[in-house]
């Protein structure tokens, strides 16, 4: 090799070399800003795969039923475990708007690990508890819950029964809310089974759910129940019946079917392979799943009040679709340790409402005339609500969470009901869009749209998705109708909606204008109390309280029957004299008292209706305008 072409060779790799001396010097003096816009320059490097969900199992056992203790061992199986497991009780459950705090019936709590050696344990918040699981593979949680209170978002464990609803009773993992888990329930004795979780081929009550929102939306009924089956559309269905009473099962089952056919004509499918009814003959109401509902009635009013039960199975079934499936905003994926916040509580349990007597009326199971007298009795109470111009229908269902479940002596004055009203502004929704399309178009329309172009795509609808949805049926902008009934707080103009079809709604004063005080009273065995004083009444504007206890009137001995008599011969301006207790203090006070509020409301045919008025509550309630 020629000695110069050498020399220059190792010069130019000198020059290479210092050259990325320097660079690389040059690398580590850059600013913090210089080397995250180099980084952001770097090819993204693949991130480490999140471990897998762990094994969950759960095993709820009730040995002794007298003790009201439901007794739970929760399996953990994690590949690799936290070195702190965070184990949680959720603070309330879906369709019951409310904390519940169901972490304060917890006791006993142990864990160990798969050896039976104890492991340390602490409580980080009202509802967390932390294990040192130390790099465990297994960890197993024992405790008990004490479940003494029988509603439909609680649990009860006694000598006839266990109800549980998941939420109250279940830990989960943090952060895992989408694992899949399986429950297995030993009975006290012979006592059977009953929720609408699978079961594990194979295995005696063991069920499993795909994920927390499926467990805790299974509630189980563990009794000696009665059990009545049948199909409908091909798909099975059942009642089990805990608790004796004045049921006819086979009736009932009967009329249920009516209700779930008509229910089906609506949308076009049953969205379940098997449906479950689970009824207590005690207490009262009722909680939605998505393929089964808890119901709660009193045992003795199967025959005097059997529509009403009609209504609630009617309620809880259709909520399958509204509020299970066609989801509101923040309703699912849920947050089971927070408040779930949302407008829309007005059309999903108000709209479920309103279709209880739309499918009895469908079903034949009410007439057309106790349709419309039910939307009388609604407006009357919603008339005595002075709540009415200080709240609307979307604040309503956000504050439902501190207000409705929680209502005290001013409530009346202040707050609305999202089921009453929503269920009268959806019937007139209902009239409105039926009206704009000329009767093409219903709310059942509405319903149907939600259900193929958000619950089929697994999306939530947003306020101003049913609003569009609701005028896309109507043909017109019903932003007038929303901005005054839903989103405000204006006097409903009944007539201007249900004229369409052929009704006027009627208001009056009754001929003999009677006087009246104006409090809402209730009595307490020997006494009297004054339950609430709505605004612009006499009561209200001369003194008188909530929680007084009138002892005399004009120094006549008070009893809510010999006041209602009192009144009724006295005329309005006449002055009375109350002697009431208020703090146990005795004190008089005098009112003036005013005239009866109009009243008389009725929905009746207007005055020659037209062809057009005939055919459309024709369709609307299938009868014909009397």
């Amino acid at each position: 090799m020629d000695f110069a072409k050498m020399i220059k060779k190792i010069l130019n790799t000198k020059l290479l070399l210092i050259y990325i001396a320097a660079l690389l010097f040059s690398m580590y003096q850059e600013t913090p800003a210089q080397r995250n816009k180099t980084k952001t320059k770097k090819p993204a490097v693949a991130v480490a795969a999140k471990p897998a969900a762990p094994t969950i199992g759960y095993t709820i056992s009730m040995s002794k039923p007298w003790t009201h203790l439901l007794e739970v061992e929760m399996r953990l199986n994690w590949t690799a475990m936290p070195e702190k497991a965070e184990l949680k009780m959720p603070v309330w459950t879906p369709g019951s708007y409310l904390i519940r705090e169901y972490a304060r019936h917890v006791e006993s709590f142990s864990a160990k690990d798969a050896s039976g050696a104890d492991l340390t344990w602490r409580k980080t918040n009202k509802n967390t508890w932390q294990i040192d699981a130390r790099g465990k593979q297994e960890i197993v949680a024992r405790y008990n819950v004490y479940a003494n209170e029988l509603t439909v978002r609680t649990s009860e464990l006694n000598d006839e029964h266990a109800f549980i609803s998941p939420a109250a009773l279940l830990l989960f993992p943090k952060d895992q809310l989408n694992a899949p888990s399986m429950v297995k329930v030993v009975p006290f004795g012979n006592w059977k089974v009953a929720t609408g979780l699978p079961k594990v081929a194979n295995q005696t009550n063991v069920f499993r759910a795909e994920n927390y929102d499926v467990l805790y939306d299974s509630p189980f009924e563990v009794s000696n129940f009665k059990e009545i089956s049948f199909d409908v559309q091909g798909k099975p269905h059942r009642f089990v019946v805990t608790g004796e009473g004045n049921y006819d099962l086979p009736k009932i089952t009967r009329d249920t079917a009516k209700i779930i056919k008509e229910a089906y004509k609506i949308f076009g499918d049953l969205p379940y392979d098997d449906y479950l009814f689970i009824l207590n003959t005690r207490g009262g109401g009722g909680l939605e799943h998505l393929n089964s509902t808890a119901l709660q009635f009193n045992r003795f009013n199967f025959t005097t009040r059997y529509k009403d039960f009609l209504n609630l199975v009617a309620h809880e079934f259709f909520h399958l679709w509204n509020v299970k499936r066609i989801k509101p905003d923040a309703l699912g994926p849920f947050d089971y340790e927070n408040e779930n916040y949302t407008r829309l509580l007005w059309f999903a349990e108000g709209g479920t409402a309103y279709y209880e007597s739309v499918l009895l009326r469908r079903a034949d199971l009410i007439s057309a005339e106790e349709f419309t007298t039910a939307r009388e009795t609604q407006i009357l109470a919603l008339q005595n609500r002075p709540g009415r111009f200080e709240t609307s229908l979307e604040d309503a269902s956000f504050d439902a969470w501190i207000k409705y479940y929680r209502p005290d002596e001013n409530a009346v004055n202040n707050q609305i009901s999202y089921y009453d009203k929503g269920e009268l502004v959806n019937f007139l929704l209902d009239v409105e869009i039926r009206k704009a399309s000329n009767g093409a178009k219903s709310l059942d329309d509405v319903m149907r749209y939600l259900y193929i172009e958000f619950a089929k795509k697994n999306k939530n609808y947003s306020p101003e998705d049913l609003q569009k949805t609701c005028e896309l049926m109507a043909g017109k902008s019903l932003n007038d109708f929303f901005e005054r009934y839903v989103r405000g707080t204006e006097e409903i103009d009944y007539n201007a909606v249900l004229n369409g079809i052929g009704l006027r709604f009627s208001t009056g004063e009754p001929e003999n204008k009677s006087a009246y005080l104006g409090a809402n009273l209730r009595q307490d065995g020997d006494k009297l109390i004054v339950a609430s004083t709505p605004k612009d009444t006499p009561a209200y504007e001369q003194g008188l309280n909530a929680n007084d206890q009138i002892v005399a009137v004009d120094g006549n001995r008070a009893s809510q029957t010999f006041l209602t008599s009192y009144l009724s011969e006295k005329k309005p301006n006449d002055r009375i004299k109350l002697t009431v207790f208020r703090f146990d203090a005795l004190r008089e006070i005098e009112v003036t008292l005013g005239i009866r509020a109009k009243q008389d409301f009725q929905i009746t045919a207007i005055e020659n209706p037209s062809e057009d008025n005939r055919r459309l509550y024709r369709e609307f309630l299938g009868a014909e305008l009397k």
